[in-house]
Protein backbone atom coordinates (compact mmCIF):
# COMPACT_ATOMS: atom_id res chain seq x y z
CA UNK A 1 0.00 0.00 0.00
CA UNK A 2 1.14 3.52 -0.82
CA UNK A 3 2.07 5.19 2.79
CA UNK A 4 1.62 8.71 2.04
CA UNK A 5 -1.95 10.44 2.10
CA UNK A 6 -3.02 13.57 0.68
CA UNK A 7 -4.54 16.53 3.17
CA UNK A 8 -6.13 19.06 0.89
CA UNK A 9 -5.33 22.33 2.11
CA UNK A 10 -8.17 24.13 -0.10
CA UNK A 11 -11.38 22.72 -1.87
CA UNK A 12 -12.82 23.37 -4.92
CA UNK A 13 -16.22 23.45 -5.09
CA UNK A 14 -18.32 22.76 -8.22
CA UNK A 15 -14.72 21.60 -10.74
CA UNK A 16 -12.68 18.46 -10.00
CA UNK A 17 -8.89 19.30 -9.09
CA UNK A 18 -7.48 18.93 -12.04
CA UNK A 19 -9.83 21.86 -13.79
CA UNK A 20 -8.64 23.74 -10.49
CA UNK A 21 -4.99 23.45 -10.91
CA UNK A 22 -5.36 25.04 -14.52
CA UNK A 23 -6.81 27.94 -13.82
CA UNK A 24 -5.07 30.90 -13.55
CA UNK A 25 -7.00 32.99 -11.96
CA UNK A 26 -7.99 30.18 -8.91
CA UNK A 27 -5.66 29.66 -6.16
CA UNK A 28 -5.43 26.68 -4.94
CA UNK A 29 -2.36 25.27 -2.32
CA UNK A 30 -1.10 22.15 -3.45
CA UNK A 31 -2.24 18.91 -0.94
CA UNK A 32 0.55 18.37 1.58
CA UNK A 33 2.35 14.81 1.44
CA UNK A 34 2.50 13.69 5.03
CA UNK A 35 5.08 10.67 5.83
CA UNK A 36 4.66 7.72 7.45
CA UNK A 37 7.14 4.85 8.51
CA UNK A 38 10.33 7.12 9.33
CA UNK A 39 13.41 4.95 8.36
CA UNK A 40 16.22 5.32 11.64
CA UNK A 41 18.58 2.85 10.32
CA UNK A 42 21.39 4.96 8.10
CA UNK A 43 21.92 1.18 6.27
CA UNK A 44 19.54 0.03 3.79
CA UNK A 45 19.19 -2.91 1.97
CA UNK A 46 17.12 -5.15 0.33
CA UNK A 47 13.19 -3.84 -0.45
CA UNK A 48 12.27 -0.71 1.56
CA UNK A 49 9.59 1.75 2.03
CA UNK A 50 8.75 4.59 4.18
CA UNK A 51 10.71 7.86 5.02
CA UNK A 52 14.28 8.94 4.65
CA UNK A 53 14.32 11.79 7.75
CA UNK A 54 15.50 15.46 6.97
CA UNK A 55 19.06 16.08 7.77
CA UNK A 56 20.12 11.93 7.36
CA UNK A 57 22.61 10.29 5.79
CA UNK A 58 21.78 6.73 4.38
CA UNK A 59 23.89 4.42 2.41
CA UNK A 60 23.26 1.46 0.48
CA UNK A 61 26.21 -0.96 -0.37
CA UNK A 62 24.05 -4.02 -2.40
CA UNK A 63 20.81 -3.23 -4.61
CA UNK A 64 17.71 -1.63 -2.99
CA UNK A 65 14.03 -1.69 -4.28
CA UNK A 66 11.09 -0.10 -4.20
CA UNK A 67 8.27 -2.63 -4.08
CA UNK A 68 5.07 -1.96 -6.05
CA UNK A 69 2.94 -0.24 -4.58
CA UNK A 70 5.27 0.86 -1.97
CA UNK A 71 6.84 4.51 -1.79
CA UNK A 72 10.01 5.92 -0.65
CA UNK A 73 9.91 9.63 0.17
CA UNK A 74 12.88 11.51 1.23
CA UNK A 75 12.30 14.70 3.26
CA UNK A 76 14.93 17.75 2.70
CA UNK A 77 18.36 17.68 3.41
CA UNK A 78 18.48 13.96 3.15
CA UNK A 79 21.76 12.56 1.57
CA UNK A 80 21.56 8.82 0.27
CA UNK A 81 25.21 7.70 -0.24
CA UNK A 82 25.54 4.76 -2.51
CA UNK A 83 29.22 2.42 -1.54
CA UNK A 84 30.70 0.98 -4.37
CA UNK A 85 33.62 1.44 -6.82
CA UNK A 86 31.73 0.92 -10.45
CA UNK A 87 33.81 -2.66 -11.62
CA UNK A 88 31.18 -4.70 -11.58
CA UNK A 89 27.47 -4.91 -10.97
CA UNK A 90 27.65 -6.14 -7.82
CA UNK A 91 29.93 -3.51 -6.51
CA UNK A 92 28.11 -1.01 -7.95
CA UNK A 93 24.68 -0.94 -6.55
CA UNK A 94 21.43 0.72 -8.24
CA UNK A 95 18.27 1.90 -7.01
CA UNK A 96 15.25 -0.26 -8.71
CA UNK A 97 11.96 1.61 -8.83
CA UNK A 98 9.33 -0.65 -9.35
CA UNK A 99 6.45 1.68 -6.72
CA UNK A 100 7.60 5.13 -6.21
CA UNK A 101 10.20 7.45 -5.11
CA UNK A 102 9.59 10.93 -4.36
CA UNK A 103 12.96 13.48 -3.19
CA UNK A 104 11.47 16.58 -2.22
CA UNK A 105 14.80 18.00 -1.59
CA UNK A 106 14.57 22.65 -1.06
CA UNK A 107 16.42 25.14 -2.39
CA UNK A 108 18.06 25.71 1.31
CA UNK A 109 18.23 21.91 1.80
CA UNK A 110 18.62 19.62 -1.72
CA UNK A 111 19.28 15.96 -1.51
CA UNK A 112 21.78 14.06 -2.86
CA UNK A 113 21.97 10.65 -4.01
CA UNK A 114 25.27 10.33 -4.75
CA UNK A 115 28.84 8.91 -3.71
CA UNK A 116 31.34 9.47 -0.64
CA UNK A 117 32.34 13.01 -0.74
CA UNK A 118 35.73 11.81 -1.87
CA UNK A 119 34.93 10.26 -4.58
CA UNK A 120 32.99 13.11 -6.26
CA UNK A 121 35.56 14.45 -8.30
CA UNK A 122 35.73 15.40 -11.97
CA UNK A 123 38.00 12.37 -12.70
CA UNK A 124 35.56 10.36 -11.04
CA UNK A 125 32.50 11.85 -13.57
CA UNK A 126 32.66 8.70 -16.00
CA UNK A 127 33.70 5.49 -13.99
CA UNK A 128 30.04 4.62 -13.16
CA UNK A 129 30.79 4.15 -9.50
CA UNK A 130 27.08 3.37 -8.71
CA UNK A 131 23.99 1.76 -10.65
CA UNK A 132 21.87 4.49 -10.84
CA UNK A 133 17.72 4.54 -10.35
CA UNK A 134 15.89 1.99 -12.40
CA UNK A 135 12.50 2.36 -12.66
CA UNK A 136 10.72 -0.32 -14.30
CA UNK A 137 7.12 -1.66 -13.48
CA UNK A 138 7.37 -5.16 -11.42
CA UNK A 139 6.32 -7.71 -13.81
CA UNK A 140 2.46 -7.63 -14.87
CA UNK A 141 2.52 -4.58 -12.40
CA UNK A 142 1.67 -0.80 -12.51
CA UNK A 143 5.07 0.68 -11.45
CA UNK A 144 4.75 3.90 -9.93
CA UNK A 145 6.45 8.10 -10.33
CA UNK A 146 9.67 9.53 -10.06
CA UNK A 147 9.65 12.85 -8.41
CA UNK A 148 12.81 14.67 -8.13
CA UNK A 149 13.26 18.55 -6.82
CA UNK A 150 16.15 20.17 -5.47
CA UNK A 151 18.15 16.89 -5.38
CA UNK A 152 21.54 15.87 -6.96
CA UNK A 153 22.03 12.44 -8.55
CA UNK A 154 25.51 11.71 -9.52
CA UNK A 155 28.24 9.35 -10.23
CA UNK A 156 26.44 6.33 -12.14
CA UNK A 157 26.40 3.91 -14.71
CA UNK A 158 27.72 0.95 -13.32
CA UNK A 159 28.25 -2.10 -15.82
CA UNK A 160 24.95 -4.43 -16.01
CA UNK A 161 24.04 -7.84 -15.05
CA UNK A 162 23.40 -10.63 -17.60
CA UNK A 163 19.83 -11.38 -17.88
CA UNK A 164 17.89 -7.86 -17.54
CA UNK A 165 15.41 -6.72 -19.96
CA UNK A 166 17.18 -2.83 -20.28
CA UNK A 167 20.89 -3.29 -20.99
CA UNK A 168 23.46 -5.52 -22.49
CA UNK A 169 25.58 -7.55 -19.86
CA UNK A 170 28.61 -5.08 -19.06
CA UNK A 171 27.06 -2.06 -20.52
CA UNK A 172 27.14 0.92 -18.80
CA UNK A 173 23.42 1.73 -17.10
CA UNK A 174 21.73 5.11 -17.16
CA UNK A 175 22.13 7.40 -13.99
CA UNK A 176 18.35 7.26 -14.39
CA UNK A 177 15.99 5.13 -16.77
CA UNK A 178 12.29 5.67 -16.63
CA UNK A 179 9.65 3.13 -18.72
CA UNK A 180 6.64 3.88 -16.73
CA UNK A 181 3.89 5.14 -20.30
CA UNK A 182 1.16 5.98 -17.94
CA UNK A 183 3.01 7.30 -15.11
CA UNK A 184 4.81 10.35 -14.34
CA UNK A 185 8.89 11.29 -14.16
CA UNK A 186 8.98 15.10 -12.26
CA UNK A 187 12.26 16.48 -12.51
CA UNK A 188 12.94 19.95 -11.31
CA UNK A 189 15.52 22.24 -9.68
CA UNK A 190 17.96 19.68 -9.55
CA UNK A 191 21.39 18.94 -10.72
CA UNK A 192 22.44 15.88 -13.29
CA UNK A 193 26.15 14.82 -13.32
CA UNK A 194 28.59 12.07 -14.56
CA UNK A 195 26.78 9.55 -16.10
CA UNK A 196 28.61 6.95 -17.95
CA UNK A 197 26.18 7.11 -21.07
CA UNK A 198 22.83 8.40 -21.11
CA UNK A 199 22.09 10.81 -18.09
CA UNK A 200 18.79 9.88 -18.74
CA UNK A 201 16.74 7.97 -20.62
CA UNK A 202 12.87 7.36 -20.90
CA UNK A 203 11.02 4.56 -22.42
CA UNK A 204 7.73 6.46 -22.17
CA UNK A 205 6.20 8.14 -18.83
CA UNK A 206 4.55 11.27 -18.43
CA UNK A 207 7.42 13.99 -17.93
CA UNK A 208 8.31 17.34 -16.71
CA UNK A 209 11.78 18.52 -17.07
CA UNK A 210 12.04 21.80 -15.93
CA UNK A 211 14.87 24.04 -14.34
CA UNK A 212 17.59 21.48 -14.22
CA UNK A 213 21.46 21.53 -14.37
CA UNK A 214 23.09 18.87 -16.58
CA UNK A 215 27.00 18.49 -16.30
CA UNK A 216 29.51 15.75 -17.40
CA UNK A 217 26.88 13.45 -18.96
CA UNK A 218 28.23 10.56 -21.44
CA UNK A 219 32.19 9.82 -21.22
CA UNK A 220 32.11 9.06 -25.03
CA UNK A 221 28.53 9.04 -26.02
CA UNK A 222 25.04 9.57 -24.76
CA UNK A 223 22.54 12.36 -24.11
CA UNK A 224 21.81 14.53 -20.99
CA UNK A 225 18.09 13.38 -21.66
CA UNK A 226 17.08 10.92 -24.36
CA UNK A 227 13.51 10.23 -24.88
CA UNK A 228 11.95 7.41 -27.30
CA UNK A 229 8.25 6.34 -27.73
CA UNK A 230 5.68 6.70 -25.03
CA UNK A 231 7.29 10.30 -23.56
CA UNK A 232 4.93 12.91 -23.40
CA UNK A 233 5.90 16.53 -21.87
CA UNK A 234 8.05 19.27 -21.35
CA UNK A 235 11.56 20.13 -21.41
CA UNK A 236 11.94 23.36 -20.39
CA UNK A 237 14.61 26.20 -18.64
CA UNK A 238 17.59 23.38 -18.18
CA UNK A 239 21.50 24.27 -18.48
CA UNK A 240 22.89 21.44 -20.64
CA UNK A 241 27.28 21.86 -20.30
CA UNK A 242 29.53 19.55 -22.52
CA UNK A 243 27.66 16.55 -23.03
CA UNK A 244 29.06 13.98 -24.92
CA UNK A 245 26.04 13.82 -27.12
CA UNK A 246 22.85 15.42 -27.87
CA UNK A 247 21.15 17.58 -25.04
CA UNK A 248 17.88 16.72 -25.72
CA UNK A 249 17.14 13.96 -28.20
CA UNK A 250 13.10 12.90 -29.11
CA UNK A 251 13.19 9.75 -31.26
CA UNK A 252 9.81 7.57 -31.14
CA UNK A 253 11.97 4.10 -31.46
CA UNK A 254 10.49 1.73 -29.29
CA UNK A 255 8.09 -0.32 -28.74
CA UNK A 256 5.49 2.03 -27.16
CA UNK A 257 1.97 2.38 -28.83
CA UNK A 258 1.87 6.19 -27.59
CA UNK A 259 4.00 8.45 -29.67
CA UNK A 260 6.78 10.59 -28.29
CA UNK A 261 5.80 13.74 -27.85
CA UNK A 262 8.15 16.67 -26.64
CA UNK A 263 8.09 20.37 -26.02
CA UNK A 264 11.60 21.94 -25.25
CA UNK A 265 11.80 25.56 -24.91
CA UNK A 266 13.90 27.74 -23.32
CA UNK A 267 17.25 25.97 -22.87
CA UNK A 268 20.65 26.72 -22.32
CA UNK A 269 23.43 24.41 -24.88
CA UNK A 270 27.25 25.00 -24.22
CA UNK A 271 29.51 23.37 -25.76
CA UNK A 272 28.14 19.78 -26.33
CA UNK A 273 28.14 17.23 -28.76
CA UNK A 274 32.52 16.90 -28.82
CA UNK A 275 32.68 13.85 -26.90
CA UNK A 276 30.78 11.65 -29.67
CA UNK A 277 32.67 10.39 -32.37
CA UNK A 278 30.19 8.87 -34.76
CA UNK A 279 29.18 11.16 -37.61
CA UNK A 280 25.94 13.07 -37.92
CA UNK A 281 25.35 13.17 -34.35
CA UNK A 282 25.88 15.36 -31.50
CA UNK A 283 25.07 19.07 -30.30
CA UNK A 284 21.88 20.62 -28.90
CA UNK A 285 18.66 19.41 -29.52
CA UNK A 286 17.29 16.61 -32.41
CA UNK A 287 14.31 15.05 -33.33
CA UNK A 288 14.18 11.75 -35.43
CA UNK A 289 12.09 8.60 -35.52
CA UNK A 290 8.74 10.07 -36.40
CA UNK A 291 8.99 12.30 -32.76
CA UNK A 292 6.99 15.24 -32.93
CA UNK A 293 6.94 18.47 -30.79
CA UNK A 294 8.15 21.93 -30.96
CA UNK A 295 11.57 23.31 -29.80
CA UNK A 296 11.94 27.12 -29.27
CA UNK A 297 13.54 30.29 -27.24
CA UNK A 298 16.61 27.84 -26.84
CA UNK A 299 20.42 29.20 -26.77
CA UNK A 300 22.92 26.82 -28.80
CA UNK A 301 26.31 28.10 -27.81
CA UNK A 302 29.42 25.98 -29.33
CA UNK A 303 27.69 23.04 -29.36
CA UNK A 304 29.34 20.87 -32.06
CA UNK A 305 25.66 20.36 -34.28
CA UNK A 306 22.50 22.82 -32.65
CA UNK A 307 19.52 21.36 -34.13
CA UNK A 308 19.16 18.35 -36.20
CA UNK A 309 15.76 16.83 -37.66
CA UNK A 310 16.38 13.95 -39.38
CA UNK A 311 14.20 13.72 -42.65
CA UNK A 312 12.90 10.71 -44.75
CA UNK A 313 10.71 7.80 -44.27
CA UNK A 314 11.27 5.01 -41.29
CA UNK A 315 13.64 7.64 -39.59
CA UNK A 316 12.56 10.88 -40.36
CA UNK A 317 10.74 13.13 -37.43
CA UNK A 318 7.19 13.72 -37.64
CA UNK A 319 7.29 16.39 -39.69
CA UNK A 320 3.95 18.17 -39.96
CA UNK A 321 3.72 18.00 -35.81
CA UNK A 322 6.90 19.26 -35.44
CA UNK A 323 7.69 23.32 -34.81
CA UNK A 324 10.57 24.88 -34.24
CA UNK A 325 11.89 28.58 -33.77
CA UNK A 326 12.97 31.74 -31.98
CA UNK A 327 16.51 30.22 -31.47
CA UNK A 328 19.80 31.78 -31.30
CA UNK A 329 22.53 30.46 -32.68
CA UNK A 330 26.40 30.78 -31.47
CA UNK A 331 29.65 29.28 -32.61
CA UNK A 332 33.36 30.79 -32.22
CA UNK A 333 34.09 28.75 -35.38
CA UNK A 334 33.83 27.85 -39.04
CA UNK A 335 33.03 23.79 -38.25
CA UNK A 336 30.37 25.36 -35.60
CA UNK A 337 28.61 27.78 -38.08
CA UNK A 338 28.38 25.15 -40.90
CA UNK A 339 26.54 23.06 -38.37
CA UNK A 340 24.02 25.54 -36.79
CA UNK A 341 21.08 23.42 -38.57
CA UNK A 342 23.01 19.74 -39.23
CA UNK A 343 23.86 18.67 -42.50
CA UNK A 344 22.64 16.04 -42.63
CA UNK A 345 19.48 16.66 -41.17
CA UNK A 346 16.36 18.85 -42.60
CA UNK A 347 15.81 21.83 -40.32
CA UNK A 348 16.36 24.98 -41.30
CA UNK A 349 16.36 28.26 -39.86
CA UNK A 350 13.10 30.15 -39.17
CA UNK A 351 12.47 34.41 -40.16
CA UNK A 352 12.50 34.51 -35.83
CA UNK A 353 15.84 32.66 -35.44
CA UNK A 354 19.28 35.00 -34.77
CA UNK A 355 22.00 33.37 -36.19
CA UNK A 356 24.95 34.93 -38.26
CA UNK A 357 28.70 34.39 -38.71
CA UNK A 358 32.06 33.30 -36.88
CA UNK A 359 31.43 35.24 -32.90
CA UNK A 360 28.17 36.99 -33.99
CA UNK A 361 25.16 37.34 -31.10
CA UNK A 362 26.75 36.51 -28.28
CA UNK A 363 24.27 36.37 -25.67
CA UNK A 364 26.39 38.24 -23.29
CA UNK A 365 25.97 35.68 -20.23
CA UNK A 366 27.31 37.23 -16.63
CA UNK A 367 30.01 35.62 -15.85
CA UNK A 368 30.79 33.36 -18.87
CA UNK A 369 33.09 33.70 -21.68
CA UNK A 370 31.72 32.11 -24.57
CA UNK A 371 35.33 32.69 -26.38
CA UNK A 372 37.47 31.52 -23.46
CA UNK A 373 38.00 28.50 -25.70
CA UNK A 374 38.15 28.94 -29.56
CA UNK A 375 37.31 26.21 -31.85
CA UNK A 376 39.35 27.74 -34.39
CA UNK A 377 42.47 26.68 -33.05
CA UNK A 378 41.59 23.15 -33.17
CA UNK A 379 41.58 21.94 -37.15
CA UNK A 380 39.82 18.85 -37.31
CA UNK A 381 36.14 18.20 -38.53
CA UNK A 382 32.77 17.74 -37.77
CA UNK A 383 33.60 14.12 -38.73
CA UNK A 384 36.74 13.98 -36.36
CA UNK A 385 35.38 15.87 -33.26
CA UNK A 386 38.38 17.94 -32.49
CA UNK A 387 38.51 17.61 -28.78
CA UNK A 388 38.05 15.09 -25.78
CA UNK A 389 36.79 15.60 -22.26
CA UNK A 390 40.38 15.26 -21.45
CA UNK A 391 41.25 18.03 -23.33
CA UNK A 392 39.04 20.52 -23.19
CA UNK A 393 39.37 22.80 -20.19
CA UNK A 394 37.28 22.48 -16.90
CA UNK A 395 35.16 25.70 -17.15
CA UNK A 396 33.73 23.70 -20.59
CA UNK A 397 32.26 21.09 -18.59
CA UNK A 398 31.03 22.13 -15.35
CA UNK A 399 29.13 25.22 -14.55
CA UNK A 400 31.47 25.93 -11.14
CA UNK A 401 31.09 29.47 -10.88
CA UNK A 402 29.76 30.76 -14.34
CA UNK A 403 26.63 32.13 -14.42
CA UNK A 404 24.35 31.92 -17.29
CA UNK A 405 21.71 34.29 -17.14
CA UNK A 406 21.77 37.00 -19.89
CA UNK A 407 21.96 40.88 -19.49
CA UNK A 408 19.57 43.07 -20.51
CA UNK A 409 21.97 44.10 -23.87
CA UNK A 410 21.93 40.66 -25.04
CA UNK A 411 20.32 39.92 -28.48
CA UNK A 412 18.33 36.99 -26.23
CA UNK A 413 16.35 39.69 -24.42
CA UNK A 414 12.71 39.42 -25.12
CA UNK A 415 12.89 37.50 -28.08
CA UNK A 416 10.90 34.64 -27.17
CA UNK A 417 8.09 33.04 -28.90
CA UNK A 418 5.20 32.57 -26.15
CA UNK A 419 2.46 31.64 -28.24
CA UNK A 420 2.50 27.85 -26.96
CA UNK A 421 1.05 26.02 -24.11
CA UNK A 422 2.93 23.78 -22.31
CA UNK A 423 2.02 20.16 -22.99
CA UNK A 424 1.61 19.94 -18.87
CA UNK A 425 0.69 15.89 -18.52
CA UNK A 426 1.70 15.13 -15.74
CA UNK A 427 -1.17 13.50 -13.19
CA UNK A 428 0.43 14.50 -9.65
CA UNK A 429 -1.93 17.20 -7.59
CA UNK A 430 -0.10 16.96 -4.09
CA UNK A 431 3.15 18.90 -2.91
CA UNK A 432 5.07 16.71 -5.26
CA UNK A 433 3.38 18.35 -7.97
CA UNK A 434 5.10 19.82 -11.28
CA UNK A 435 5.47 23.62 -10.97
CA UNK A 436 5.65 24.31 -14.65
CA UNK A 437 6.59 27.43 -16.37
CA UNK A 438 5.36 28.43 -19.85
CA UNK A 439 7.58 29.73 -22.75
CA UNK A 440 9.38 32.69 -21.45
CA UNK A 441 9.99 36.20 -23.44
CA UNK A 442 13.79 35.94 -23.18
CA UNK A 443 15.60 33.53 -24.88
CA UNK A 444 17.18 30.52 -22.88
CA UNK A 445 16.93 28.77 -19.16
CA UNK A 446 16.99 32.28 -17.56
CA UNK A 447 14.50 35.28 -17.66
CA UNK A 448 15.66 38.88 -17.22
CA UNK A 449 12.55 39.03 -14.16
CA UNK A 450 14.45 36.29 -12.36
CA UNK A 451 12.72 33.41 -13.11
CA UNK A 452 13.79 30.24 -14.63
CA UNK A 453 16.52 27.99 -13.93
CA UNK A 454 17.49 29.27 -10.27
CA UNK A 455 20.89 27.62 -9.88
Amino acid sequence: MKFYHYIFAAICTGITLSSCHKEADVFVSKPVITPSKPITSDTLSGSIQGTLLAGKTYYFATDITINDGDTLFLQSGVKLIALGDGSSQLKSPQITVNGSLISLGTKEAPNYITVSDNMRTVDNAFKGIWGGIQCTPAKDKQGGDLILKWTHVEFAGGPAAAGNDIYKAGDPRYLIYFANVDKNFILEDSWIRGSKDDAIRTDGGRISILRNTFELCGEKGGEALNMKSGTIGDVAYNVAIGTATNAFKVSNSGDKTVQANVYIYNNTMVNCGFRQTKEGRGGGINYEAFAKGKAYNNLFINCRVSMRVVGGAGTGADLPNLSYGSNLYYGNAPTLISQFNATDGVSTFSANDIHGDVKQNSPVFYTYDVDQFDYTTLGGTIKTPPVTWKQQPLALLQQGTSNFRIRATSPAAGKGFTGFEPLNRTTVRSEAAADVMKPGKDLGAYQLDGSGNQH
